[in-house]
């Protein structure tokens, strides 16, 4: 059996989300199909971060094993030829066997990087639909940024974790927050050890009371000490989220996560 890791693209629209669900089309049901075509015999994927439902990915990291004498191109040009247009593989390399893709202090990955994409115009894009979320009202991303920095350091999110978390404590460590303003976009991008069910759409959801100006920028981090996730904003739609990919250790020489290209 050798170890493969792959990099994998998706846009999250029309799946369920990562994981596979009785009844409803998932991003690990195609992928897992594609390579166990490829291999001739069923492939089982273990994935960094599972994504919700409408949520796209520029570099997931999936591992799997496999006793089928394939080489890399021969796996990536196989996959991809029987995914459907809105997913792809991006590389496969074979990988020590004791690396995994997912996080946790047992295993390989050591963060996680999300963006979340608001185009802010008054007038709605076609092009932009199910990859950013639409605000028609101005929006003050300097005042977002100020307001996240509180979140920075290692917290207990539990003001911004969903109900349905199953996380057995909401403790994580937020490594860096940054808010921007790109012509008509406004991108927060974040990079944690480790996210809670909903975290990011939920802190999203309340940095866009802070830049609709309904609440002061001190408003985020005196949610984060009350730690009540009722007084916190919305969950911000799925559409704008990207999970950008997590980090690995040099030592396994993966590709390094890839970058958004879009919005700079």
């Amino acid at each position: 059996m050798v170890r493969w890791v792959a990099g994998v693209e998706y846009h999250g629209s029309r799946y369920s989300g990562w994981q596979i669900q009785a009844r409803r089309p998932s991003v690990q049901g195609a992928v897992e199909a594609a390579l166990s075509s490829v291999a001739n015999q069923p492939v089982a994927t273990i994935c960094a971060g599972r994504t919700d439902s409408g949520v796209h990915a520029l570099g997931q990291v999936v591992h799997f094993d496999s006793a089928a004498a394939r080489d890399p191109y021969g796996w990536l040009l196989g996959s991809n030829s029987r995914l459907p247009p809105d997913i792809a593989l991006r590389w496969v390399q074979p990988v020590a066997g004791d690396f995994s893709a997912r996080f946790s202090a047992r295993f390989s990955a050591t963060s996680r990087r999300y963006r979340y994409v608001i185009h802010n115009d008054r007038a709605r894009s076609a092009l932009l639909a199910e990859r950013a979320t639409w605000i028609a009202h101005a929006l003050d991303a300097d005042a977002m940024h100020e307001a996240a920095q509180a979140l920075v350091g290692e917290h207990d999110f539990s003001a911004f974790r969903a109900a349905e978390c199953q996380a057995k404590t909401a403790t994580r460590r937020l490594e860096s927050l940054h808010v921007w303003r790109s012509r008509q976009f406004v991108v927060i991008d974040v990079r944690a050890n480790a996210f809670l069910h909903h975290m990011v759409r939920n802190i999203t959801g309340s940095l866009l009371e802070v830049g609709s100006q309904r609440r002061p920028a001190a408003w985020i981090a005196e949610l984060l000490a009350g730690r009540d996730r009722s007084l916190s904003g919305m969950t911000a739609a799925a559409q704008g989220l990207y999970f950008v990919g997590p980090d690995y250790p040099a030592e396994f020489g993966l590709p390094p996560p890839s970058e958004p290209w879009f919005p700079a």
